[in-house]
């Protein structure tokens, strides 16, 4: 797998509460000249960064980041903002709470909601792997798939684990055709990327893939 077709799949990321605006155009400059899928910056910079880019990004951004337990209402206003000031995929954070408490009707209207308000656009629900079991990760690959979500993703990158690729491969065997998975927290060598996108992860949310692949020079691109 070339470089090239890596970077095609990367959501080049900046999550961090310290994220400064001169740290979030770089990534953004950098998403341009490698040609990441999309980048995804916390909802705060969105406006701002779509303004400045325009069409040339593919900006994503966070809801109900990074711990998923706001209101769904709360997740409903942080969406429609989000797409307003020139998101066109969302990122969102499932209440982990509602899983633990075999709560899974409202979860399945929660992100059938969301999904909606997105439209077309695209929606990747965030399951938080670390704190699931092999069955609460079957089930929810179920109501994603039935919520009609766009993506399934491992993790925040803000939990107690990130990405393993034994939850990848369990999702693939688990999820409907219309839904793919986005692997994400943790990942930052080529071989992680290169075995993740192996074992069935269609995008890879990473802040770690530019670097790593093209940290030769843009002129060598």
């Amino acid at each position: 797998m070339t470089d090239w077709e890596i970077l095609s799949r990367v959501d080049h990321t900046l999550l961090k509460a310290a994220a400064s605006r001169e740290e979030i155009r770089t990534l953004c400059d950098e998403a341009v000249r490698f040609k990441t899928a999309s980048v995804c910056i916390p909802p705060a910079y969105v406006r701002q960064i779509y303004n400045e880019y325009k069409k040339q990004l593919v900006i994503c951004t966070v809801v109900g980041f990074p711990l998923g337990f706001s209101l769904t209402a709360v997740k409903v206003f942080e969406t429609e903002r989000a797409l307003a000031d020139g998101a066109v995929e969302i990122d969102m954070v499932i209440n982990i709470g509602d899983v633990k408490n075999g709560l899974f009707d409202p979860l399945l209207d929660e992100i059938k909601t969301i999904k909606k308000i997105c439209g077309e656009k695209k929606l990747k629900v965030i399951v938080e792997t670390c704190y699931l079991t092999v069955e609460e990760k079957i089930r929810l690959c179920n109501i994603v798939t039935e919520a009609e979500a766009d993506f399934i993703k491992t993790a925040t990158g803000f939990g107690s684990a990130g990405a393993v690729l034994t939850d990848v491969e369990l999702f693939k065997k688990h999820i409907g055709p219309g839904v793919r998975i986005k692997a994400a927290g943790g990942i930052k060598t080529r071989e992680d990327l290169e075995a993740f996108i192996a074992a069935g992860a269609d995008r890879i949310g990473t802040s770690s893939a530019v670097k790593v692949l093209a940290g030769k020079s843009a002129a060598d691109y």
